[in-house]
């Protein structure tokens, strides 16, 4: 159990510094770019920890989603393997963070289901 428990709070711990690293592992023209797509409904949050394409976008807005995803897929890995949790763990449980900031209309994909409005 409090091996459980530390485990827990050291996962709380990274994912506090992995919305510092997800911050500066993405371009401020991506950041742009996905923020603005967020707010039109365009781009999405999902429950793994990624960002999605809601609908449409341009070629520009996706290669801005994949730099943004590929910052945060190497904060996942870096989180893991800090915290002895799977990549895979970090994403989901960042995500619950990242839900918790989306503004009400933006979009929201749970690891079950489609695209869901807030």
């Amino acid at each position: 159990m409090i091996r459980k428990t530390m485990t827990v709070l050291a996962l709380g711990l990274a994912m506090t510094a992995a919305g510092a690293n997800l911050a500066l592992a993405q371009s401020a023209a991506a950041k742009a770019a996905v923020d603005a797509a967020k707010a039109a409904g365009t781009v999405g949050e999902q429950a793994d920890g990624y960002l999605g394409i809601v609908a449409g976008g341009d070629a520009g807005l996706r290669a801005s989603v994949a730099e943004i995803n590929t910052g945060r897929a190497a904060a996942y890995r870096d989180i893991a393997a800090k915290t002895g949790v799977t990549p895979e763990a970090a994403g989901q449980a960042t995500a619950k963070q990242l839900y918790s900031r989306l503004a009400p209309g933006q979009y929201w994909k749970p690891l079950d289901g489609g695209w869901v409005k807030k």
